[in-house]
């Protein structure tokens, strides 16, 4: 049996692999994240209550459990990026930088430090090694697969990684907890971000970032003016409610001009993007393929696959051409390559392909 690390957010997904991995008879320590000092509001897997319900879970199920600060490296890795883009005009994903630099990053360096085997998470995800090389493949429930978020994980990541409910869908989770007779067995899944209290984006940035209410033009692909608004970071590509603006047909946001601070609206069949170029590509298996490869792609957590061709173009880049078009190709936005389950390997959106 081996030692585990286990983050526990104090929902059932999270609480059910801990103690999974206990009734198999793995050593686990359990370990709450405070990414975020709320003052006491409850806000998703932040804040008082998440914290006694995870602390809960433990002293149920008999593991030992802690709870430790990441909010300070959780402020200079994730929120100041998550910022820095938006002033770019672009639209991060804080989930992925949050897998990639606290909980595959901070706390895998955490359990290094404890000494401890494993860490383990909550996530749908499953990983194998075959012939040697780990393999990151989706969730068995794809309605709650949570790859995409994963995508950055290597060989070393994976080899220190448990995903305990990977191989069940999100009814048997729930089974498990109501059997081992976990109080969180009918808790709701959380869907906001943890650091953006009400939901509030516009009004989250503007508070760490007040230089970016100014007010700006809402104009058409001609230059036309159409409206105004009071600041860019507040509009993403695709984007169609909120505009203000009045055009005759259903206008969306076809670009964020962060620097002019001009937001460009149209209609939705100018969305179309044949490909994309990204930034930050890594591969799972440590290096990425010798030659432009078919894959599916995914350019947002929820969207549908688009059968592309993928073109490594050395370093952290790659050129993806989609089969057909796609709209809302966003900057900022996670690319991820898939083969059938498996994840080869994703990045960041650079720019759109016209």
């Amino acid at each position: 049996m081996a030692s585990v690390l286990v983050a526990m957010s104090g929902g059932v997904d999270s609480s059910v692999a801990a103690c999974l991995l206990r009734e198999a008879g793995h050593e686990v320590l359990g370990s709450h994240l405070k990414l975020i000092h709320t003052g006491g509001v409850e806000h998703g897997c932040c804040g008082p209550q998440a914290e006694a319900d995870a602390r809960a879970v433990a002293e149920h199920a008999g593991f030992p459990f802690e709870v430790v600060d990441m909010s300070a490296t959780f402020e200079e890795r994730v929120i100041s990026d998550y910022v820095a883009e938006h002033e770019r005009g672009r639209t991060p994903n804080p989930c992925v930088r949050c897998n990639e630099r606290i909980k595959f990053g901070a706390f895998l360096d955490r359990a290094r430090d404890l000494g401890m085997e494993f860490v383990a998470t909550g996530h749908y995800a499953r990983a194998s090694n075959e012939g040697g090389r780990w393999r990151l493949r989706r969730g068995v429930d794809r309605s709650k697969d949570q790859s995409y978020v994963l995508h950055m994980l290597g060989q070393d990541e994976l080899s220190m990684s448990l995903f305990p409910i990977g191989e069940q869908r999100k009814e048997e989770t729930r089974a498990h907890a109501r059997r081992l007779g976990l109080g969180v067995a009918g808790k709701p899944d959380s869907q906001d971000l943890c650091f953006v209290p009400q939901a509030d984006n516009g009004a989250f940035l503007e508070e760490r970032a007040p230089h970016l209410v100014r007010e700006g033009e809402m104009v058409d692909l001609d230059g036309r003016v159409l409206g105004s608004h009071s600041g860019a970071h507040r509009y993403t590509i695709g984007q169609r409610r909120g505009l203000g603006v009045s055009t005759g047909e259903r206008a969306y946001v076809l670009e964020v001009d962060a620097e002019a601070n001009r937001v460009v609206v149209g209609p939705e069949s100018l969305l179309a993007r044949r490909g994309l170029e990204a930034e930050k590509v890594s591969w799972v298996a440590g290096e990425p393929p010798g030659e432009p490869f078919e894959a599916g792609v995914k350019i947002r957590y929820r969207s549908e696959e688009a059968p592309a061709v993928v073109a490594p173009e050395g370093g952290s880049a790659a050129r993806v051409e989609f089969r057909a078009p796609q709209h809302a190709v966003a900057p900022g936005q996670s690319v991820v390559f898939y083969a059938g389950d498996e994840v080869l390997g994703g990045g960041t959106i650079a720019a759109a392909i016209r």
